[in-house]
């Protein structure tokens, strides 16, 4: 561990003790006990949110979470009368508003709560609220309701990730985690096959008004897939879970032609439930920026090389999902879904490039037009299968799932130089054309079996197949004007294929010993690359060159917690992880849309080798809910994108490259504030080292620096049914392998007013308030510094008209402790 990292830690312990020391001096002796269910399926809700509010001052007295059981022990209570309330994501809160503690009655049992998002009540004098909690803190994971979020609505789930803690996107989509890149994306808990599975496109092309909460796994256990170097980004899309036949419609309007229109309809019985959901997305993005390089001591004449860039991006894309619960037997359930995709894609760039001596004198001055036209689809099947036996909480559960899908990418490229030596020349512009196609499939297969030992023990196992198939091929052709027909531009000519599977075994064990608990688990994983490259030579001859990396690694997780008086928690845990490279980091297609700029990918790239350690800390106070993470992240075979030396035509090529090792410590705090009754934030900071060890064969020294990035997102509840948001995020400079990223800040703010039916709201909201979100970097690679800027979008505003209907009043028939309770279908294993 790092010094940096010793101090984060004895910093946490003695902010810990000092708080356990504090709350345990100030406890009383009032107590309220619960457990907290699913109204329809019965089961156990843990790690759901509780709070007692003074009837009188309205004040939050105590706050805490149910255990992983769903039960409920609030201790140290003062005497007083008080409000009740319990929220978890996905369910409405329920409220009891007269609960007394006095002398005569100093311990309360509420008994079951049955948590429902049906109208009507559960329990004698419980009333529903509208009010959802945001913010829920599990063992293992974190999960932020979104479905609420003003300021990304209208947008993407891109826009929509920017608002979620510890989350951060950059200029391409690139999706981070505390500040790494190395994460797993899953939509509703499954790789997505849109775009090929390109997380970047994925997260445009699904809207954000279709997204009900996201899960964040910083260290998850051996149960979850042990791929992603920071852990895991779970997106939950809104599912059906209200009773009768229910129904919305949302429409938005942008500036710049902005489009969105998002409908569902769901049914809903003792018997079935059937939900589906269409979107429309029609997004233009304006963008641009510039890129300076400088040529140190260069053998050749060139020694500035300066780029401007505009651009206008169109998306448009049809998102469907559909999906069927049928319950074979009071303790069966056999669950069908599918989704479709259709995108396209629309970009041109306008580029001038000036190539100037030492002097700062012409060497060649050149305009340069991008277009590219991308189209794709995509399709994925799912089959589950749950079965309940008589022991309580036992399980089984199987899943089948197949993705299918296709990209393609049409480039055209035309050049023109039209002056040389500072001389204006008349030369008939360069041509190039890049024609890729692209299919990708996708299989799962995953069994998951749950034995409940002892009183509060379980054990899990299961076993998981992942096959991904990818074929794509490039054909490239320049513009012959001496015959005016295209040549085959065998450089750039190729084809890629690669199956990728994964094999995985695991077993966990969990118990909990008074306010101990403990979780151990192993997972072990059979992966291998299998990839072909076809490439042609000069004349034309093809031939292949097959590659393959293939390891077995055994991926041990632990988890140690233990709760205190006045609910507080620690939690220790470990993690073994691995980040596996994929897509467009294993193509070696050459892209050279930027013609200083060119990007490859590399095939023979190993997976990182990632050991994860969090201390974690959560506390509730009357109005905070807190939680401090220190964590330490040790990378082997980090992967890193690096720039070559500069040829003699001033390009550089970019290609990930495993380097030798990454250290990366950190402390995280996110907390909720009640701040008053019409005003609440949530604000999260995350502050960590990096350390980079240097590799002397791509000209890397060794590097480290200090970052640290912060959000705070505020709502208000104004007068006349108006809510307001306002959200603001920060990030400092941060090094890189070769060079660093610059500091970059933004703000965004919504407000929506609901009418009086309740059934429909109007929507405002402006995001980039103050046009600051611009990506910018220096490089320094070899012989040459560059210094890189680039925005897209802008301040973007959108109005959207929301309207719900149906009728949620449908009952079931009432049986003695109805089996349908024992169901549930929510997917926890990755």
């Amino acid at each position: 561990m790092t010094n940096y990292f010793y101090k984060v830690l004895l910093l946490t312990l003695a902010f810990c003790s000092a708080t356990i020391t504090l709350n345990a001096q100030s406890a009383s002796d009032g107590k309220i006990t619960a457990k907290v269910v699913d109204a329809q399926t019965g089961e156990t809700i843990p790690f759901a949110s509780a709070m007692i509010i003074n009837r009188k001052t309205k004040a939050v007295v105590k706050g805490m979470q149910t255990d992983a059981n769903g039960n409920l022990n609030m201790t140290a209570l003062p005497k007083g009368a008080f409000t009740f309330k319990v929220s978890y994501v996905g369910y409405q809160t329920m409220v009891r508003d007269s609960v007394a503690i006095t002398d005569a009655h100093r311990e309360i049992n509420l008994g079951t709560i049955k948590m429902k998002t049906a109208k009507g009540t559960a329990l004698k004098e419980v009333a529903i609220t509208a009010q959802k909690s945001t913010m829920q803190l599990g063992i293992d994971k974190k999960v932020f309701s979104v479905d609420q979020s003003l300021v990304s609505e209208g947008g993407s789930a891109s826009d929509l990730l920017q608002n979620v803690p510890s989350v951060q996107s950059d200029i391409d989509g690139n999706v981070s985690l505390r500040g790494s890149t190395g994460v797993k994306v899953l939509i509703d808990g499954k790789p997505s096959m849109i775009a090929g599975g390109n997380v970047a496109q994925i997260l445009q092309s699904i809207p954000a008004s279709s997204i009900e909460s996201v899960e964040l796994i910083t260290n998850p256990s051996a149960k979850y897939d042990a791929e992603g170097q920071s852990g895991i980004i779970n997106i939950v899309l809104k599912k059906n879970k209200k009773l009768g036949l229910n129904g919305s419609v949302a429409l938005t309007a942008g500036n710049r032609d902005n489009y969105n229109a998002n409908t569902s309809l769901s049914f809903q019985n003792n018997k079935v439930n059937i939900y589906g959901n269409y979107s429309y997305r029609y997004g233009n993005r304006l963008g641009g920026g510039y890129s300076n390089i400088q040529y140190l001591n260069p053998s050749f004449p060139t020694a500035f090389a300066n780029q401007s860039t505009d651009s206008k991006s169109l998306d448009k894309g049809h998102n469907f999902k559909a999906g069927l619960d049928y319950y074979l037997a009071p303790k069966s359930i056999l669950s069908f879904t599918g989704g479709f995709n259709i995108r396209d894609n629309d970009r041109n760039e306008f580029l001038n490039i000036d190539k100037l001596n030492a002097s700062k004198n012409p060497l060649e001055l050149s305009r340069r037009n991008n277009s590219n036209s991308g189209s794709g689809g995509s399709y994925d099947l799912s089959l589950d299968f749950v079965q309940k036996f008589k022991k309580p909480k036992e399980e089984l559960t199987f899943n089948f799932s197949f993705s299918d899908g296709t990209n393609d990418n049409y480039q055209n490229y035309q050049t023109d130089v039209y002056n040389i030596n500072g001389s204006d020349v008349n030369l008939l512009p360069a041509i190039q054309i890049n024609d890729g196609k692209g299919t990708n499939r996708s299989y799962n297969i995953q069994t998951d079996y749950t034995l409940p030992v002892g009183k509060a023990g379980k054990i899990e196992a299961g076993y998981r197949s992942q096959i991904r198939y990818a074929d794509n091929n490039t054909f490239s052709t320049n513009f012959n004007h001496l015959n005016d027909e295209y040549d085959i531009n065998f450089a750039l000519t190729n084809e890629f294929n690669s199956k990728d599977q994964v094999h995985a075994l695991y077993v966990n064990f969990q118990n909990q010993v008074k306010n101990f608990g403990y979780q151990i688990g192993l997972r072990g994983e059979d992966a291998t690359l299998d990839t072909r490259l076809g490439r042609y030579d000069n004349a034309g001859n093809l031939s292949y060159v097959p590659g393959k990396v293939a390891y077995k690694r055994l991926y041990p997780s632990i988890f140690l917690t233990q709760k205190f008086n006045a609910d507080q928690q620690l939690q220790l845990s470990y993690s073994r992880r691995v980040n596996r490279p994929r897509g467009w980091d294993t193509n070696p297609f050459l892209d050279v849309s930027d013609p200083l700029i060119w990007r490859q990918g590399n095939p023979n790239l190993k997976p990182e080798d990632v050991h994860a350690y969090e201390l974690s800390y959560s506390k509730y106070w009357k109005k905070i809910t807190f939680i401090s993470t220190a964590y330490m992240r040790q990378t082997n075979d980090v992967i890193q994108r690096i720039r070559t030396e500069a040829d003699e035509n001033g390009i550089t090529i970019v290609t990930p490259r495993n380097l030798t090792r990454e250290l990366s410590s950190g402390l995280e705090l996110i907390a909720r504030v009640d701040a008053a009754k019409a005003w609440n934030f949530t604000g999260n900071v995350n502050l960590y080292q990096r350390k980079l060890d240097g590799v002397p064969q791509f000209g890397i020294v060794d590097n480290s620096g200090f970052s640290w990035n912060a959000n705070l997102t505020n709502n208000f509840i104004l007068p006349y049914n108006i809510t307001m948001q306002v959200k603001g995020d920060y990030r400092s400079r941060e090094i890189m392998a070769q060079g660093r990223r610059n500091a970059m800040y933004a703000v965004d703010a919504g407000a929506r007013y609901d009418f009086k039916n309740k059934k429909s709201s109007l929507s405002l909201n402006v995001r980039d308030v103050f046009n600051t979100r611009r990506w910018s970097m220096t490089t320094g690679a070899n012989n040459a510094i560059t210094d890189f800027r680039r925005y897209m979008q802008g301040t973007m505003a959108s109005l959207t008209y929301a309207y719900r209907f149906g009728k949620n009043d449908f009952n079931f028939k009432k049986t003695k402790k109805s089996d349908q309770q024992e169901m549930r279908s929510d997917e926890e294993s990755f």
